[in-house]
């Protein structure tokens, strides 16, 4: 067995995101696997160099894990001819830039998403990645939760017939970081530093529906502030001028309808904290983030709208949990494994940087019709 390094340059591990998801269960957790099995003889080790723009928070995360390579310098590492692989996790409105910069170094590119502020910054990314003959790949850990993998497996298996809607409900309350901390960074309640749930989640929805259930060709949506003022990381009172909640309608190809709610200014009272209900002429089912539940037209029952008399059904228990039949790894760490599969094994992979595209096109369509008030087309994109 032969083991092969790569260093991969990370950047924004300091971030929530960058740093458990990215950092901690995906790189660092395939160094304690042993690194990744090619099968043909070579096992992958992967050694990240840690990049941000504060030393010390670098240095306290290396030294927590046993990490010697760090740095400030973005352009230096980048200039290193034995890093083969840029990684971004940093807020969207850095993005751009520093893709661009790992692009005319020649490295191979995997990123968080949104990949740029703008549909005309994120195709051009695309151009020039394809152009420099670099392997690209962006973000899309949704598709590989356990609760929609199961529902993957019910799409392709026929079960739901002719899908006819898809129901979604995402968000939770965060705080506004007066009287408790919020959980999430204040740059994510401001429209000039990129924030936004529409920025942040329709990229989401838009590979979630697309890869389930058809693409995506008109977007009506309505955002709204509905916390106008909350408190920063320093307990500085700011204004929120970036929507924290969006109701969106999506027509898919094929004639289904998609509804998805989603807020950070709501309080949760469901299962978990991403539902999507889809309903077909032969079945329905409602998943999570790990679990699935079914119901076929065979077992479905015949309820009497009757509001003079209490309930005597329990509707939750007329559902069957669809089980596991297998295990299920780290979803962020799985689509790492498939992408250096795809860098040093050749291995298909297609969330590449036009799927980001495609994501950083629905957001700006979702904004623009909420501004606007009407429906829009979403037109293919192509290079």
């Amino acid at each position: 067995m032969t083991r092969k390094t790569v260093r991969i340059a990370m950047n924004g591990v300091t971030g929530r995101m960058g740093y458990r998801q990215h950092l901690v269960r995906s790189i660092l957790a395939l160094r304690e696997q042993g690194g990744l099995d090619l099968g043909d003889g070579t096992v992958l080790w992967p050694e990240p160099v840690l990049i941000g723009r504060r030393e010390h928070a670098l240095r306290a995360l290396a030294e927590r894990h046993g990490l010697e390579h760090l740095s400030t310098d973005l352009d230096a590492v980048l200039a290193d001819d034995t890093v083969d692989v840029y990684f971004d996790a940093q807020v969207t409105s850095a993005r751009e830039e520093a893709i661009r910069k790992a692009i005319a170094a020649g490295k191979h590119v995997y990123t968080e998403k949104p990949t740029a502020t703008g549909l005309d910054g994120a195709l051009e990314l695309a151009r020039l990645a394809n152009a420099a003959g670099v392997r690209h790949g962006v973000v899309q850990d949704k598709l590989f939760l356990p609760g929609l993998l199961k529902l993957k497996r019910l799409v392709d298996g026929g079960f739901f017939g002719r899908i006819l809607s898809v129901r979604g409900e995402f968000g939770y309350w965060v705080f506004e970081g007066d009287w408790q901390e919020a959980q999430r960074p204040s740059w994510n309640y401001r429209a000039e530093d990129g924030g936004g749930i529409v920025v942040d989640m329709f990229p989401h929805w838009e590979y979630v529906l697309h890869e389930l259930f058809g693409r995506v060709t008109s977007v009506q949506a309505l955002t709204a502030t509905h916390v106008p003022q909350r408190w920063d990381e320093n307990g500085k009172p700011y204004d929120a001028t970036a929507d924290d909640a969006a109701y969106g309608i999506f027509e898919l190809e094929g004639g289904a309808i998609a509804q998805i709610n989603s807020s950070w200014a709501v309080r949760v009272h469901r299962d978990e904290l991403v539902e999507f209900q889809v309903d077909g002429t032969e079945g329905s089912a409602v998943a999570g983030l790990r679990s699935c539940r079914v119901q076929h037209r065979s077992a479905t029952p015949k309820p009497v709208w009757n509001p003079d008399v209490p309930a005597t059904e329990v509707f939750r228990d007329q559902w069957q949990e669809v089980p596991d039949n297998g295990d299920f790894d780290n979803g962020f760490k799985a689509q790492w494994e498939l992408f250096l599969r795809h860098v040093y094994a050749d291995a298909p992979y297609h969330w590449d940087l036009l799927a980001g595209a495609r994501g950083v096109q629905l957001a700006e369509l979702g904004l623009r019709s909420s501004a606007e008030g009407r429906r829009l087309d979403v037109p293919e994109i192509a290079l």
